[in-house]
């Protein structure tokens, strides 16, 4: 762990509170907004959690998280998009509670924010697995194919996670509108593991390989 490792680390995940504090909290025009603090608290703390324990147990894994510039020209396109979608829906979610469109029950909302914390445990299985992960489309000096664990399931598992996260968060919210822009992800993602894989077939020895031995790149049986 460095000194420089750490500022980047803290200065990006406090950030990250004060953007979406601001995109979901300015919109209700209130602080009173239980689904937003519900929200918050379970995407930062174990969010500083996992920060804190790769920082100390796997800088390397931490340093490559936190690399989120984008090379290719077609994924940055996507990493836009995917901005774009988060913009607007917690906008949304945050005008929908204002302005009383419609509150989703309680016991949906808990419901989404148990299965927030699953895919977050998910994630978190996915990163223990596979120390090469990175923000970016990239091959990194010695890396090699993991076929092990829950990529024996599907070959990109931590697409899997961050399509429950993110599907959940507006229901979390307790917005079904900001669920409709939501849903807006799996099509992004679909056009990002496409990329992937292209470049994965040509960069990563063996991936090829892979790819004939795993079926389902998202979802098992369906996709």
């Amino acid at each position: 762990m460095t000194k420089k490792l750490f500022l980047q680390a803290i200065g990006k995940f406090l950030l990250g509170v004060i953007l979406v504090g601001l995109l979901i909290f300015l919109p209700a025009g209130t602080f009173a907004f239980f689904n937003g603090w519900l929200l918050m608290g379970l995407l930062f703390i174990p969010m500083f959690l996992a920060g804190f324990l790769m920082m100390v147990l796997a800088p390397g894994l931490l340093q490559s998280r936190l690399q989120a510039k984008e090379k290719q020209r077609e994924q940055s396109l996507v990493v836009k998009l995917s901005g774009l979608m988060f913009l607007a829906g917690f906008i949304i979610a945050g005008l929908d509670f204002r302005f009383h469109w419609y509150a989703l029950p309680r016991p949906l909302v808990l419901g989404a924010a148990l299965l927030f914390l699953l895919a977050y445990l998910l994630y978190g299985e996915v990163l223990r697995e596979n120390t090469w992960l990175s923000r970016t489309i990239e091959v990194q000096e010695g890396q090699t194919v993991v076929d092990t664990g829950l990529y024996a399931i599907v070959r990109h598992p931590m697409y899997s996670a961050t399509l429950l996260l993110f599907l959940s968060m507006p229901l979390v919210l307790g917005s079904v509108y900001s669920f409709l822009i939501f849903l807006a992800y799996p099509f992004i993602i679909a056009k990002r593991i496409r990329g992937e894989e292209a470049f994965l077939e040509k960069e990563l020895e063996g991936y090829r390989a892979y790819k004939q031995k795993v079926k389902y790149r998202l979802i098992p049986f369906i996709w």
